[in-house]
């Protein structure tokens, strides 16, 4: 029925095995068009044309595999079946913190089913499941049976371990993880009740038993900062002790870089390149230069050569790509790659030699770039400087710290010429900027939190995200242009069913995205610049902010929609995220005329495709942990403020009530409908409005409160406001008759 030499993975399979078999997707495709019933690994066998009983026995085994992988069902008569041909659904657990939950379906066509707390009793949020449709419940939505757990989310858990009547458990700190780890005797591993622990899951629950588990690390007593980061890197599953091998591998990177290491590079550690960082930045990955060409400019972008040191398959690069990218703590960094890299061989350390990848771009007048090329080169950096000093030398024109620098001044002032025009031609592009408010945690005396203070971003900032934007785009159309695979940052237009409900909103308070569509980035950017200086201007940018789709690593080229490029990639920071090193590896492999062979494009591509999920997903993960930390620290710092009343102004409305925010604090806490006592409120969805039903009165984005703390509960990360003054009794729509800010029937 089928030969499985046309398979078109044939020939990758015939790179990893001696006796190659079929494909999982070859298979998958037989059994779609030869079958219309569970059949047997001998039909398999039989169809496929597999006589040699290696090939069998490899069959088997890769049989076995798919079935545990949830890719096929084995029957109870030892028949294989397609799930989707059994009305079964393969997917991942959701928990609820209530006790129900969803699997949510790989196939994205496929509604989520809803899985009842009788059936939750088997699983953990996170488990890959198949599932059957049961029927529907009270509301209408599908509900799922669980068939089988395909692989466990969960082996180690981190909670406080309790006692009862004589029988210790774990009470997660996960509150998806509705279910309390019991510990038997013996197992608690010298902890006392009380304290934050790690367990390992020693059973798994089933539909009568809890799960078990044997306690294997002591986190800390109480909580405190340190012991929350702890928490929370333990608790999202953040890799941050380093394996045997990865350190051993580590200890045999050198520590300098000798004339060996040197070879053909081109020479570039006579050029004033300063690297411009923060304060507190212990690792440098980027070096800039500029200078006058013509009526345009000159610019080099060096990034450090991480990948002369990290070779692939070795420990170091494996352990990158299980990280997929650092971690950013308060006061703690969680690297990517061992210190020995980040910060000692791999990072551009003023007034030693390091290898790097460059990048020389030829920038027009107009901040169009029109000539680049890619090199391997040796620098030595001429100066480390923070944002603060080139800030004071550039825009405040500090005499003092200028003259620290004399050597690099007249370039950092060609830099900063290079830097307007290139974010002139930002603006001129169409990228979209928002101006969302980021805060910092400035800690005192025995690690308490002092104050909570807005970051200043100044144009020295912004002088090096113009530099790395310019880079990042050469990288990716040098793919382009020489059509090679590769790992692009893809930023894609907004869904069409929120594009709809944007319009819907801008249309009720007076704007529009234009004629267009879809509409453009520079249709976004039009309508931010006319509400900058409106009352209503954060609530808009809000709403237009949750438009947008997340950026993702691809290897389909789709542009990056923000930023208004039509080719996008990651290449400025190969020691902290995965991705960049990989594209450093292709940028080498088409420097030394090292291609991809057209036959083997699409299995490239799919490797490309696995590691940009990997990593899109490992992103995501450090920015979960990263907040929760953050809003740990801000439940703490406002344990000290209970009673306190605030200025406060609408940062969410739900239908549940409002989320404020404390004016001159920067920390949110929710005002509950149920304090709005003058009337039965009302959520409106398009306006983002809460209005009263009797009085008209309403509660929006960006209306000023006034509030007071009255509970914060740093276990569930929740703070909670009384209402002291709504906004009518603040100034806020006086002039209105319940209707929102500009609203035209």
């Amino acid at each position: 029925m089928a030969k499985f030499e046309e398979d078109p993975q044939h020939e990758q399979e015939a790179e990893r095995y001696e006796r190659p078999i079929p494909s999982r997707e070859y298979i998958l495709d037989f059994l779609r068009e030869h079958t219309n019933a569970p059949v047997s690994e001998e039909y398999v066998a039989d169809g496929l044309e597999l006589e040699d009983e290696e090939q069998r026995t490899a069959l088997n085994r890769r049989l076995r595999a798919m079935e545990r992988d949830g890719q096929l069902i084995r029957t109870r008569r030892n028949l294989y079946g397609l799930p989707e041909r059994m009305d079964l659904v393969r997917g991942k657990v959701t928990a609820h913190p209530d006790g129900f939950g969803f699997l949510v379906p790989e196939d994205k066509d496929q509604k989520d089913l809803f899985l009842s707390p009788r059936e939750m009793r088997q699983v953990m949020h996170g488990d890959k499941v198949v599932a059957r449709l049961v029927g529907y419940d009270k509301r209408g939505r599908p509900e799922g049976a669980i068939v089988r757990v395909v692989e466990r989310g969960q082996d180690r858990v981190v909670g406080r371990l309790d006692e009862e009547d004589g029988i210790s458990f774990v009470v997660p700190d996960e509150k998806r993880l509705t279910q309390n780890i019991l510990v038997p005797p013996g197992e608690e591993g010298g902890a006392r009740p009380g304290e934050i622990v790690t367990v390992e899951i020693i059973h798994y629950p089933t539909p009568k038993k809890q799960p078990t588990g044997k306690v294997i690390e002591i986190v800390g007593e109480h909580l405190t900062p340190e012991v929350e980061v702890e928490i929370v890197m333990r608790k999202h599953g953040i890799p941050h002790a380093w394996p045997d091998e990865v350190l051993e591998e580590a200890k045999q990177v050198p520590q300098s870089v000798g004339p060996e290491d040197i070879g053909d590079r081109e020479d570039l550690r006579a050029l004033p390149l300063v690297t411009i960082d923060g304060a507190d930045a212990k690792d440098f990955d980027d070096a800039v230069f500029a200078e006058r060409a013509g009526e345009g400019y000159r610019l080099i972008v060096a990034i450090a050569d991480v990948s002369s040191y990290v070779k692939p398959n070795r420990p170091l690069d494996k352990e990158g790509y299980h990280r997929g990218n650092s971690t950013y703590f308060p006061q703690r960094v969680v690297p990517m790659l061992p210190e020995a890299l980040s910060n000692g061989i791999c990072s551009l350390n003023p007034g030693v030699d390091r290898l790097t990848l460059a990048c020389e771009m030829h920038v027009t007048s107009n901040g169009h770039v029109d000539q680049y090329r890619f090199f391997e080169a040796v620098m030595h950096s001429h100066a480390r400087l923070t944002y603060h000093q080139v800030a004071a030398m550039m825009e405040d024109g500090d005499e003092s710290v200028r003259a620290e620098f004399p050597h690099v001044v007249p370039h950092l002032e060609t830099l900063y010429e290079l830097y307007r025009v290139l974010h002139k031609a930002r603006v001129e592009r169409g990228a979209i900027e928002f101006e969302g408010l980021e805060t910092q945690i400035v800690f005192g005396e025995n690690n308490q939190i002092e104050m909570i203070v807005p970051y200043e971003r100044r144009e020295a900032h912004r002088l090096i995200e113009e530099c790395m934007l310019a880079a990042n785009e050469s990288a990716a159309r040098l793919f382009a242009e020489k059509e090679e695979p590769a790992l692009f940052r893809v930023h894609e237009p907004p869904a069409e069913e929120k594009l709809e409900n944007l319009r819907d909103f801008l249309k009720t308070i007076g704007l529009d995205l234009g004629a267009e569509d879809p509409p453009s980035p520079k249709a976004f950017g039009q309508v931010l610049n006319q509400a900058r200086e409106r009352r209503d201007a954060h609530l808009i940018e809000t709403v237009m902010l949750r438009t947008m789709k997340q950026a993702q690593y691809r290897p389909d080229n789709h542009g990056h929609f923000g930023l208004a490029y039509d080719h996008y990639t990651h290449f400025t920071s190969p020691i902290r995220r995965y991705p960049d090193l990989v594209v450093h590896r292709r940028i080498k492999d088409i420097l030394a005329g090292r291609r991809v062979k057209e036959g083997k494009k699409e299995a490239f591509k799919a490797n490309l495709a696995e590691i940009g999920e990997h990593t899109s997903a490992t992103e995501r993960r450090s920015e979960l942990a990263e907040r929760e930390t953050v809003d740990w620290l801000k439940c703490q710092y406002m344990q000290e403020h209970l009673g306190e009343e605030y200025d406060a102004v609408i940062a969410g409305v739900t239908g549940f009530g409002v989320f404020a925010e404390l004016t001159g604090v920067y920390v949110e806490g929710l005002v509950h409908i149920t304090n709005l006592e003058d009337d039965y409120y009302h959520f409106d969805p398009v306006h983002h409005l809460l209005r009263g039903e009797r009085t008209g009165r309403i509660y929006q984005l960006g209306d000023p409160l006034r509030v007071k703390v009255t509970r914060v509960d740093v276990d569930d990360l929740k703070i909670d406001l009384g209402l002291v003054k709504s906004p009518a009794e603040m100034g806020a729509h006086q002039d209105e008759e319940a209707e929102p800010s500009g609203a035209e029937e």
